[in-house]
């Protein structure tokens, strides 16, 4: 590689020895993210689900990976000391019993008995029958023992349900030293059940299959059907989406991550039909979380970095099945570093919020990898409206419009809503 201008650092890692650079760009970094968090306190408002901007700010125009380098080090250094950064203790807890309502992105959350909540990977389910929301997702102990459910009337007080499905009703394809992530579940309004796919995998995700589930009734319990390869493909990272005349769709990273795979269910909703369509060639994303306004499908993925945050990417596309278009990063606020990462979180799912049209809540984990019992939720508003900088393949001004999710150390639905 041929040698270029030194900066003041390069010229210092010149001069110190191996040790002292690390010790003074451990400084540096620790400095540095000190003064974010002074922002953010200094920045802080109260706020409620925001309006659509008509004016997003300018994306950045450097490497993302350089920006986020020395942040994603920290981060997943289990002795790192700024580590009550990423994930605060208990003393900041989202706790029901106050009543406040606000969400704290990051922040363990307590369900209505006291005990953090556990339903990483998860989507909300909300159902009509009873006018409740349920919340599943992967319950985490030492490793995965099952999927956990949580019910709520204002998305904010969640009483557990207990788990919905075990590992052990698996039997040997998710037992504790295995693989079940990101459940997700949809009601089938011929057949009246509740039907859940998962991704059910090895340690060395070699078997990459999904796996489904029937109830019925939302609280389970559920009844495990089996696994299978979608199309006959290997699946990672999925999702499942249900569209407004009914039909159901599933969304998976196929090929080794390297692209997704989409395609309609059958009527039932229990297995695959056989068209399907390959989306994101070669963009290698995971994590899809998929929904719809006015017509219109996004979706939203992360790229594939393990354990590590990155930043999320939103598409946009007239008919679910393709051809799916980049619109670019949805981030906004907050320091650059923490818009390239996501916030440190990755998306698992979008839910609509039901009279306020154009408004949605962002669902995200920060995966802790040292303690996944541990990783966090991160609940953020999102948006859909205004003009989008971003250009589409051809270099013009992207056609969609903007799809915007607002960070906030804290923040509240409106109260009209909440009542």
């Amino acid at each position: 590689m041929a040698d270029g201008p030194q900066t003041p650092a390069s010229r210092a890692s010149a001069t110190l020895s191996p040790g002292l650079w690390y010790r003074w760009s451990r400084v540096a970094m620790v400095g540095l993210l000190l003064m974010l968090q002074l922002y953010f306190v200094a920045s802080h408002r109260n706020v409620h689900v925001p309006q659509p901007s008509a004016s997003p700010p300018l994306r950045h125009k450097h490497s993302p990976q350089a920006a986020i380098k020395p942040l994603i080090d920290e981060f997943l250094d289990e002795n790192s000391p700024l580590r009550h950064l990423f994930f605060p203790d208990i003393k900041s807890a989202i706790h029901p019993a106050n009543g406040s309502h606000y969400y704290r992105p990051g922040h363990i959350w307590l369900d209505t008995q006291g005990n953090p909540i556990q339903a990483h990977g998860g989507g909300v389910l909300y159902d009509e029958t009873s006018h409740t929301y349920y919340w599943y997702g992967e319950y985490r102990q030492v490793g995965v023992i099952g999927v956990g459910c949580y019910s709520s009337k204002d998305l904010w007080t969640w009483q557990n349900q207990g788990i919905v499905l075990s590992a052990q009703q698996i039997n040997n394809e998710t037992h504790k030293s295995n693989m079940l992530e990101r459940p997700k579940v949809i009601y089938n309004d011929k057949t009246g059940k509740y039907v859940m796919w998962m991704h059910v995998d090895d340690v060395h995700y070699r078997k990459a299959a999904v796996g489904i589930a029937i109830s019925d009734r939302p609280t389970g319990p559920f009844q495990y059907l089996g696994s299978r390869r979608p199309h006959g493909f290997d699946s990672r990272d999925m999702t499942i989406f249900k569209d407004d005349n009914g039909v159901a769709y599933i969304i998976y990273s196929s090929k080794m991550n390297t692209e997704l795979h989409i395609g309609p269910l059958t009527e039932d909703y229990l297995d695959v039909q056989p068209n399907m369509r390959r989306i994101l060639v070669g963009q290698r994303r995971e994590a899809p979380a998929v929904f719809k306004y006015q017509g219109t499908y996004y979706m939203i993925t992360s790229a594939c970095t393990g354990w590590a945050p990155n930043e999320a990417k939103v598409d946009a596309a007239e008919s679910i099945m393709g051809p799916w278009e980049t619109i670019g990063d949805p981030c906004i606020g907050g320091k650059e570093m923490f818009r390239l990462t996501t916030f440190l979180s990755q998306s698992t799912f979008v839910l609509p919020l039901l009279g306020l049209p154009g408004s949605y809540i962002f669902m995200a984990d920060r995966w802790n990898p040292a303690e996944l019992n541990d990783s966090r939720y991160v609940w953020l508003p999102l948006a859909i409206g205004g003009r989008s900088l971003e250009s589409n393949s051809s270099g013009s001004q992207s056609p969609w419009p903007r799809v915007s999710i607002h960070w906030h150390k804290k923040w509240r639905l409106p109260l009209s809503w909440r009542l």
